[in-house]
């Protein structure tokens, strides 16, 4: 399986990509953060692309991915628009999918800011109308809908709904892991807003 790189997006030449002594952060922990970012970005649809199999359920490389290709390829679209970022500037999957969740992070927060600017932070992922293509991946269930909370609930009421989903779910528990870290960061995002 070869990485779905973005038409018109200029790719690093292998000889040319760098080792980066930077990030520490695992793929998992940086799945973990951009999946958080894709439920406050609040995106119709989305998909991740690696260059071979190694993908978790939700589209996103699991822990032990090593393809050849280490790039790393985002795509999302929100109200009619297609959006893709990626990066393959790194020699290992790991930096490059770290940098498009920083990317993503940074311009989601810009977008937060009270300032004005001729176009919306994520003006510069969108693709052309020609490079649109069928996002084919399952909803990604809100917040909200994770924990079983109204969209505006208290504080309280999201801890509490966390906190009994959790005790439920818990790995330690006998509980899926994976449904245990959607309700976590299910939290989070609802805190955070």
């Amino acid at each position: 399986m070869s990485l779905d790189w973005p038409t018109g997006f200029d790719r690093t030449p292998p000889v040319e990509r760098n080792p980066n002594r930077h990030f520490r952060a695992s793929i998992a922990n940086t799945t973990e953060e951009l999946e958080t970012e894709l439920y406050r970005l609040d995106p119709d649809e989305w998909r991740a692309d690696i260059g071979n199999q190694h993908t978790k359920s939700n589209g996103l490389p699991q822990h032990n991915a090593n393809p050849d290709d280490p790039g790393f390829v985002l795509r999302w679209r929100k109200d009619g628009e297609e959006f893709a970022v990626a990066c393959d500037a790194y020699t290992r999957l790991r930096d490059n999918l770290r940098t498009v969740y920083f990317w993503v992070h940074e311009t989601r927060m810009r977008n937060q800011r009270p300032v004005e600017t001729g176009e919306d932070e994520f003006a510069a992922a969108r693709l052309p109308p020609g490079d649109e293509e069928a996002i084919a991946v399952a909803p990604t269930p809100e917040p909200h809908e994770i924990l079983e909370v109204a969209p505006d609930a208290p504080e309280a009421v999201v801890r509490g709904a966390a906190r009994s989903l959790k005790a439920e779910h818990h790995p330690d528990r006998g509980g899926d892991v994976e449904q245990f870290k959607r309700i976590v960061e299910a939290e989070e995002a609802l805190l955070d807003d």
